[in-house]
C-alpha cells in the first residue's frame, strides 16, 4: 500500500499543484519529485529565475514563498513502481475539507492525464476553480524538451502576478 504526503500549503496558497501519487524513490526520501530525473523542480526554479538546488528545504521555501500548493490526487492506492499506470484500488484525498480550509484555493494544476482523470472521477470540477493540465515533469514524458515544460508551466506567473 502506498500512502501520500500531508500537503504542503500555507493560508496564503491560492494555486495548487497535484500529482497523482509520489513514485517509489519520493516515497522513499519522503520529498515530493524526489527522483532525480523529475524535472518538477528545475521547471519551478526556473520560472522564477532561481538559482536550482537540490536542497529539499530551500524547495520548499520556494513554493512556500510564491505561495503554491504541492499535494496529490490519491490518499493511498496499491500498485508496482512508479507508473500512474500500475495504480490499482486508489483512494482520493479528501477535497472538500481541503478546501473548506484553504478557500483561497482557486488555480488547480494536474501533473499529469492520470492525475486529471482521477481526480475528475473521484472529486469532480467544482465551477468556482480553474483548472489546467500541465505536462508531465516526468523524465518517462521525454517527448517534450524540458524548456518547452518551462514555457507551458509559465501560466503559473500570469496567475501569480495578477494577485500583486
Amino acid at each position: 500500500m502506498k500512502v501520500a504526503f500531508q500537503p504542503i500549503i500555507d493560508s496564503e496558497s491560492n494555486i495548487l499543484i497535484l500529482g497523482t501519487m509520489p513514485g517509489v524513490r519520493s516515497l522513499e526520501l519522503q520529498q515530493y519529485y524526489g527522483h532525480t530525473g523529475n524535472q518538477f523542480w528545475k521547471i519551478l526554479f526556473a520560472l522564477f529565475d532561481e538559482p536550482f538546488t537540490k536542497d529539499y528545504k530551500k524547495r520548499i521555501d520556494l513554493v512556500q514563498r510564491k505561495h503554491i500548493a504541492l499535494w496529490d490526487v490519491l490518499s493511498h492506492c496499491e500498485g508496482e513502481g512508479s507508473a500512474d499506470t500500475a495504480i490499482r484500488n486508489e483512494v482520493p484525498n479528501d477535497f472538500k475539507t481541503f478546501y473548506a480550509t484553504h478557500p483561497k484555493i482557486q488555480h488547480v494544476f494536474w501533473t499529469s492525464r492520470k492525475a486529471e482523470k482521477f481526480y475528475k472521477k473521484h472529486v469532480g470540477l467544482n465551477p468556482t476553480k480553474n483548472y489546467a493540465l500541465l505536462p508531465s515533469p516526468s523524465g518517462a514524458y521525454a517527448s517534450m524538451r524540458l524548456e518547452k515544460k518551462i514555457e507551458k508551466w509559465s501560466v503559473m506567473l500570469e496567475l501569480l502576478n495578477e494577485r500583486l
